[in-house]
């Protein structure tokens, strides 16, 4: 579930109903549009050459010899994946990112960076990368069939609201790729991670699109639009929108408040 009537914060194109999945009785052309969701996701919407492409497992998903979920997975462990995100980055932009691109969130806090960098460190890439795949939380959100998406522009069950506000650290719009940032093999969240503290969200720039993800500035005030909505799944509601104006200080807070109450975010910008 993303934010509803996003456009202003560039991230309209990974709504609810961009989400992808292989349902009963899918032919050949919908393996098509799931291998290409995929692709475009896990590789963190990077430009994809023909000659790179993963003719196997393109093949065996779309002969029904493996789910989504195992394609997701034989795209991360390859080499396509580790040359652009892994070999020439630091460690816990590799584990940023794999979080984005697997779990389709921000991490919450230290110890999760901490606990992939020990898994990486005593087990290999590969068992790394197993651990999201594999994880319960993998599994309750896409299952085998669904291709992962961005969960983390959405307050909602199951996730923690400072994961809202940290999504934008690793987002910069849904025309920008991963490896098309700026020192794209630094860690993003480096500063607020360590401190436990939230991130507040600048204003986007024209377009839709977003001119950056965080400011430095600590303090100021923060406008919070929300909506009532439906809860997981469920059809929305329709109700009247709501707007808070709040300091930095209580940002989190009020986003934990708003979540518990059923409200959705739809934008958060500098007042």
């Amino acid at each position: 579930m993303a934010i509803t009537a996003a456009s202003r914060l560039g991230i309209s194109a990974f709504g609810e109903t961009n989400i992808v999945e292989l349902r009963p009785n899918w032919d050949k052309e919908d393996a098509k549009i799931a291998i290409a969701a995929v692709y475009r996701h896990v590789l963190g919407n990077d430009h994809l050459m023909k000659s790179e492409r993963l003719k196997g497992a393109e093949s065996l998903l779309a002969d029904g010899s493996i789910p989504v979920r195992e394609f997701v997975r034989a795209v991360a462990k390859s080499e396509l994946y580790k040359a652009k995100f892994f070999y020439n980055n630091y460690q816990i932009r590799t584990i940023e990112l794999n979080f984005k691109h697997l779990l389709g969130r921000a991490p919450y806090d230290e110890s999760e960076i901490i606990e992939h960098l020990d898994l990486y460190q005593n087990q290999g890439f590969e068992a790394d990368i197993d651990s999201y795949i594999d994880s319960e939380e993998y599994v309750q959100n896409f299952g085998d069939n669904i291709v992962p998406y961005y969960r983390g522009f959405s307050t909602q069950i199951g996730q923690k609201t400072v994961g809202f506000p940290r999504m934008f650290q690793l987002y910069r719009g849904y025309a920008n790729s991963d490896r098309a940032q700026g020192n794209a093999g630094s860690p993003r969240l480096t500063y607020d991670l360590a401190r436990n503290t939230a991130t507040p969200v600048r204003s986007p720039g024209g377009n839709g699109s977003l001119s950056g993800t965080t400011t430095t500035e600590r303090g100021g005030l923060y406008r919070v639009r929300v909506t009532k909505g439906g809860i997981g799944r469920s059809p929305q509601i329709r109700r009247s929108l709501q707007e808070y104006v709040v300091p930095y200080e209580r940002l989190s807070a009020t986003l934990q408040k708003l979540n518990k109450q059923g409200s959705r975010v739809l934008s958060i910008t500098n007042a």
